[in-house]
């Protein structure tokens, strides 16, 4: 059973897509083509990272779908079903502010300790600041991986796919559309969707 995680997949039967979107509404679509004669192997991936998703088809469509929502099984719970409260700690949770331990050298601690509002106010100014700068740099680097881990469930058989590896992660999106352009449409559309569609946004 799998956490409710992924946001938007897409199935694939075969090398045609087969349905794209929230999970819940793939999920029924997989449900209702895995009814049918064909028997082409239906793959689902997760959009943000290209790793495949599993789903557990077994009962009715709406059994399915209800399972989306519901925790792994992979969770531990005692014998008596019941989760023991986890402990409180330090932060301020409601806020959604978590504590751990950071460990710097004495003279960050200085630094930090003077300025305005405190280590806390501090650090949390420099991730976010961490963050903006390097936004586009870490959006294209997940894209690459993405588009790369569908590619290898997808396409590791095709003519050029090592070439069209080293395209992908040197960013050369003209070499790479070029290297896979004799693949099925599908597929060769969702992966440049996958390696390219993020940045271009961002």
């Amino acid at each position: 059973m799998i956490q409710a995680g992924p946001k938007h997949v897409t199935a694939f039967r075969g090398e045609q897509r087969l349905a794209s979107g929230p999970l819940a509404d793939v999920a029924r679509a997989v449900v209702k083509a895995s009814k049918s004669l064909d028997t082409q192997p239906i793959v689902i991936f997760d959009d943000s990272n290209g790793r495949t998703v599993d789903l557990d088809l077994r009962g009715s469509q709406r059994d399915i779908v209800a399972r989306l929502s519901q925790p792994s099984s992979n969770s531990e719970v005692p014998a008596d079903g019941l989760a023991a409260p986890e402990p409180r700690g330090r932060g301020r949770p409601k806020l959604g502010v978590v504590a751990r331990e950071v460990t710097l050298l004495p003279r960050h601690w200085e630094w930090l300790g003077a300025q305005p509002g405190g280590a806390s106010v501090a650090l949390r100014k420099l991730v976010e600041a961490a963050r903006r700068s390097s936004g586009d740099r870490d959006r294209g680097r997940a894209a690459t991986e993405a588009a790369y881990h569908f590619m290898s469930t997808m396409a590791g058989n095709f003519a050029n796919f090592e070439e069209a590896s080293r395209a992908l992660f040197a960013d050369d999106r003209r070499g790479f559309v070029e290297l896979i352009a004799g693949w099925p449409g599908d597929i060769r559309d969702h992966v440049v969707k996958l390696a390219f569609s993020d940045r271009a946004a961002g």
